[in-house]
């Protein structure tokens, strides 16, 4: 793994690769008692020449300086995230699974280190990348998912931190997800919390519909994270021609769907087979990938995987 420290005037001094293990941390450590501290995540594949290839690191690199602003806390550069990624991916490459059997996924995280037991910036902060193979994220594998709308908590709230990567949104979900999972659906579905009927995200995932072969993925407006595999979609519809809208959508709409479909680095793109609102099952394309988006699964799939010559310009291959 990686380890990087901050020095006292707020830049940080060249990092090293360590064994993976156990870090020390004060008690008082504003991370433990205030949360002050963000995660990324990016995966690697592997390409059938054996090189293996990162899908838009940068973006994640700018997504986490954003984040450390709203945080009060320093934040690598693009080049210094960059570069902690390719060494860690280099130093782990025999685990990077074959092509088509899984990735490697990569952990960037930000935390305040320091000692601080009043409520302020810390004085020290240690930014570490480490990685673990992975295959599928739901159980299911490509299967079409189960979506159970929480009618009762919300992910995020207008002017909090729904639309950065801080380690506590993360925590909030568990206990609706966990319910949803007792109930045999996949993840839970949230609806905003002022007007309790506009289509926010999944809990790890951003959500789009397909209605008359129109894509449209909910407006980000300060309580959804700017995803960048929500990003390349977007561009790449785009670029197929399809009409892409960015806007808000009300949960009946998305019940009325022809086809729904979620985004984010751990599950790629996965179809939803259906979705329960106040008791009502609506199901989609017979729970089965819909056209459009097994059309754009394989093609991002293909485009990270490297199968397919990469005209966006979004990986860097590492030799």
């Amino acid at each position: 793994m990686y380890v990087m420290r901050c020095s006292s005037d707020g830049e940080f001094i060249k990092g090293e690769l360590v064994p993976y293990g156990s870090i020390e941390l004060n008690p008082a450590a504003a991370v433990l008692n205030y949360g002050q501290g963000l995660l990324e995540g990016l995966r690697a594949h592997r390409k059938e020449d054996g090189s293996v290839l990162l899908f838009r690191p940068d973006q994640n690199a700018l997504r986490m300086k954003i984040g450390a602003d709203r945080l009060c806390m320093p934040a690598p550069s693009v080049e210094q995230f960059i570069e902690a990624i390719k060494l860690v991916v280099l130093a782990n490459k025999r685990w990077v699974p074959p092509t088509g059997k899984g990735s490697l996924y990569i952990r960037p995280l930000l935390i305040g280190s320091g000692a601080m037991l009043g409520v302020a910036p810390a004085p020290q902060y240690t930014f570490l990348v480490f990685a673990c193979p992975v295959g599928h994220y739901f159980k299911d594998g490509l299967s079409p998912i189960s979506l159970l709308t929480e009618e009762e908590y919300h992910r995020a709230a207008p002017g909090g931190t729904g639309d950065i990567q801080t380690i506590g949104n993360y925590a909030s979900v568990v206990n609706a997800r966990k319910r949803a999972k007792e109930k045999g659906h996949s993840d839970v579905l949230y609806l905003d919390p002022v007007h309790k009927k506009f289509v926010e995200e999944v809990s790890s995932c951003n959500i789009f519909m397909v209605k008359d072969n129109i894509i449209s993925t909910p407006l980000l407006m300060g309580t959804i994270l700017p995803g960048i595999t929500r990003r390349s979609v977007i561009e790449y519809a785009g670029s197929l021609g399809f009409q892409v809208e960015e806007r808000l959508i009300t949960i009946d709409e998305l019940l009325d769907a022809d086809e729904v479909f979620c985004t984010g680095t751990s599950v790629v793109l996965s179809s939803v087979g259906c979705i329960v609102y106040k008791g009502r099952k609506v199901e989609y394309e017979n729970q089965k990938f819909g056209a459009v988006s097994q059309q754009l699964y394989s093609a991002l799939a293909a485009i990270q995987k490297g199968l397919v010559e990469d005209n966006m310009g979004w990986t860097v291959q590492l030799s």
